[in-house]
């Protein structure tokens, strides 16, 4: 049983599974710090009801970020540290950064925020979850540079065979990392749009289905219903929340493509084998394939053909023009034999891998439709986005369909915009192999390190098995319950992080009058 090939699954299971909690904290955060501040500014009911019900979801998903994303660095010493002793001098700095910096500020504000309501100013209690917001903005960009050194490694020199940072500043100001960030910042503001769209227009349905509110004469007549809360401060909570969920997803849309086209010209310069293979490029060409085929598992350029191709467009995403012919396969994989070698170095790393003829080309399946896949899956939820404000642009009108199947496409969309973007970490890792560490085609070409020598020398493919189970087994629990939580509350509505607006009048006397009963951590979700 092969350890690298036990190890990369694991590594990469968890890593994926993960990042579903990632893009959801950074985006849905910054979208509660705007409807708290609308609140405080405002005054408006409705305002405070949604920064309370989508607080709590916030919080829920965060709690299981922090839980999953402790894993990812056990992994290191565990399974991969070979890697570690290669990177470690350079990751040292930014990973630290990290912990002590920005989950410091991150995990200190929040706490302030859960338990600072009717105790903080309100300006100051804001402030609080911003800086909580922030902080966790600015540990995506630290992992984000370590990330991001691997794919372009910078500011470091060859010292007894392991790169030495000599430019911290250099590290940190990758130009990999500089348009990296705001890619996932805006992938995960289309995440929150999305939840926010899905989820506010099942709400919506459901009140119009329950009766509560009806059209008539093609506007909607709000109702009050006597249990649950529902009243027409509700209707305006799911309703506003649905409008600023479009907006936001089309920004974090807008953002996604703009930043997207940026990344893939500096990939063509990067890591021009993995552009290729995304692009099933096997010959220099001018042409985007919309669709190519082959046999499957067939690393075989003479067997791809391309169904549908656009020309001139592959030019205009690498070099804004229509005619300068990008490298294809065949082009570029006799430049990575002549650059970095044909075959593994005949050394104990590699192991059984030793002397080995070195495959360049990524699985052009993974990084081809994986390419598609996150374009066609972002793709649609900005249409459904558009979708959402065109039925809801008339003044009056301020419901949605009543057509059961649409609500569930809306349910179903929620996933959309978090598969694009493990999708598009899929592709981003997988199409930089064989190596763990990429070259920088314009640094030192020694500064590499291929993944067959990554995987720890000590510990066999069944160690690493049994972990993947007990992981996996963890992980599977951890996602029953993170989705059982937010199922729960979503179903309870805003009562759920209010449950004074439903309280008897006899619950309220008694808090009053020094009684309260409720459970202490209530009012912190």
């Amino acid at each position: 049983m092969d350890p690298l090939d036990i190890g990369r699954w694991q590594f990469g299971i968890t890593t994926v599974y993960h990042f579903f909690m990632v893009p959801l904290t950074l985006g849905l955060g910054m979208v509660v710090t705007f409807l708290y501040l609308r609140y405080i500014f405002t005054k408006k009911d409705e305002y405070k009801r949604m920064t309370k019900f989508w607080g709590k979801l916030y919080l829920i998903n965060f709690a299981m970020g922090v839980a999953t994303g402790l894993v990812q660095e056990f992994q290191f010493g565990m399974a991969w540290s070979e890697y570690s002793r290669f990177v470690g001098d350079v990751f040292g700095a930014p990973l630290a950064m990290e912990g002590l910096f920005a989950f410091f500020i991150e995990s200190t504000f929040l706490g302030l925020w859960i338990f600072g309501w009717d105790k903080l100013k309100p300006k100051v209690h804001a402030l609080c979850l911003f800086m909580a917001v922030l902080g966790s903005w600015v540990s995506a960009y630290f992992i984000l540079v370590a990330n991001s050194w691997m794919q372009h490694p910078v500011g470091v020199e060859m010292v007894d065979g392991r790169p030495r940072m000599t430019d911290i500043w250099a590290v940190l100001t990758n130009n990999t990392a500089l348009l990296t960030f705001p890619h996932v910042i805006f992938g995960a503001i289309q995440v929150a749009g999305g939840f926010l769209v899905g989820i506010s227009w099942y709400k919506l349905w459901r009140r119009r289905r329950d009766g509560i509110d009806i059209v008539e004469d093609g506007k909607v007549v709000v109702g009050d219903a006597e249990v649950g809360g529902r009243d027409k401060t509700d209707y305006k909570v799911w309703f506003r929340s649905l409008r600023i969920g479009a907006i936001v997803g089309l920004i974090g849309f807008s953002g996604v493509a703009l930043s997207g086209h940026a990344q893939a010209q500096l990939m063509i310069h990067q890591q021009p084998l993995k552009m290729a293979a995304a692009e099933a490029a096997c010959h220099d060409g001018t042409g985007f394939s919309v669709l190519s085929i082959s046999s499957l598992g067939s690393q075989d350029c003479d067997k791809v053909q391309a169904v549908l191709e656009v020309p001139g467009a592959l030019s205009f995403l690498a070099h804004e023009d229509f005619t300068t012919e990008v490298k294809g396969v065949k082009t570029l994989m006799p430049e990575y034999e002549a650059k970095y070698g044909t075959h593994l170095a005949d050394n104990p790393l590699y192991g059984e891998r030793a002397g080995q003829k070195i495959n360049y080309l990524p699985l052009m399946e993974v990084t081809y439709y994986g390419f598609r896949g996150m374009i066609t899956l972002g793709g649609i939820g900005a249409l459904s986005y558009v979708y959402v404000l065109w039925v809801t642009r008339k003044k009056g009108t301020g419901t949605v369909p009543e057509a059961k199947w649409l609500k569930t496409l809306a349910l179903w969309g929620i996933w959309a915009p978090f598969f694009g973007n493990a999708l598009g970490w899929i592709f981003t890792e997988m199409g930089r192999q064989p190596f763990v560490v990429a070259p920088n085609p314009e640094g030192d070409p020694s500064i590499l390190m291929f993944t067959a020598a990554a995987v720890s020398p000590g510990v066999s493919g069944e160690e690493i098995l049994f972990s993947l189970i007990a992981l996996g087994t963890v992980y599977g629990i951890l996602m029953v319950v993170e989705i059982y939580l937010l199922t729960k509350y979503i179903k309870a509505g805003v009562v759920a992080a209010m449950p004074e607006l439903v309280r008897s009048e006899h619950e309220q006397d008694g808090e009053k009058s020094g009684h309260d009963k409720r459970d202490v951590l209530e009012f912190a979700y």
